[in-house]
């Protein structure tokens, strides 16, 4: 039995042993489970943060993608309003010219009938001076209007032979026509019977007298008969030269271009 029991001595130190060193695995396993365990937690946690940065980062790429689309939109725009600004200012130019050249065209325009009207006047006074401060002369539209009865013409309102009272007034008459040869002249009889033809006929005894007695062109004088509307008489009327008048206005129109 003696013989023995240092092996039994042996075996039990190796059992105490092995069973200290069992019981520290276990610690040791037991420690490494927890680190384990914190390492997975912080492992969790850093994907899960990795996640959330991934996230962002891809909200941020839209936002950055979003905010270059619109920057590219505002420049676009930016540019259309530029270009459309510039447009605009040129209309707004070209407006502004083709208002001068308007201006400058009714400017002169308004210049020649000015001045028609300052030559009727200023005649009108000559043509008082050459009949008689008496004379029946006025100025209607531009136009110098003469005028006179038929009974000192005809010396009834039924005849058309003229008096020579009558032909006394055509001889300053046609000194006037003569001294305005830029007026065309129109002899005008007023009628209130409606007996037109006796009022042709008078009208063309002035004419005649002034045409064939008193040198005046035939080309350069008119006539006309109308209704007097209560009044009768005969009216010699100086017009200005309308046509010379016009081409003179168009004239000015191009010049003002």
């Amino acid at each position: 039995m003696k013989r023995y029991l240092p092996l039994f001595l042996l075996l039990a130190i190796t059992t105490s042993t092995f069973s200290q060193r069992k019981s520290e695995l276990f610690a040791e396993i037991d420690t490494l489970k927890s680190r384990i365990s914190e390492v997975e937690q912080e492992l969790a946690k850093a994907k899960r943060e990795i996640s959330s940065s991934s996230a962002e980062a891809e909200t941020l790429k839209a936002e950055n993608i979003s905010l270059r689309d619109a920057n590219a939109t505002l420049l676009g725009n930016l540019s259309n309003f530029s270009e459309l600004s510039k447009q605009n200012s040129e209309n707004v130019d070209r407006a502004m010219e083709a208002l001068a050249r308007k201006e400058r065209q009714l400017s002169g325009i308004n210049d020649m009938i000015s001045a028609n009207d300052s030559t009727a006047i200023v005649s009108l006074t000559r043509i008082k001076q050459t009949l008689g401060e008496n004379a029946k002369v006025g100025v209607d539209g531009g136009i110098v209007v003469i005028s006179n009865s038929l009974s000192a013409l005809f010396d009834s309102d039924t005849s058309s032979e003229l008096t020579e009272e009558g032909k006394t007034w055509l001889t300053g008459v046609a000194n006037v026509i003569k001294t305005n040869p830029n007026f065309k002249t129109e002899v005008e009889g007023l009628n209130i019977t409606g007996e037109f033809g006796l009022t042709y006929n008078q009208v063309a005894a002035v004419a005649s007298e002034l045409v064939t007695v008193l040198e005046i062109p035939a080309e350069s004088i008119a006539i006309s008969a109308k209704d007097g509307n209560f009044k009768e008489g005969v009216n010699i009327k100086l017009r200005p030269d309308y046509k010379g008048f016009y081409a003179k206005a168009k004239e000015s129109a191009k010049g003002g271009q």
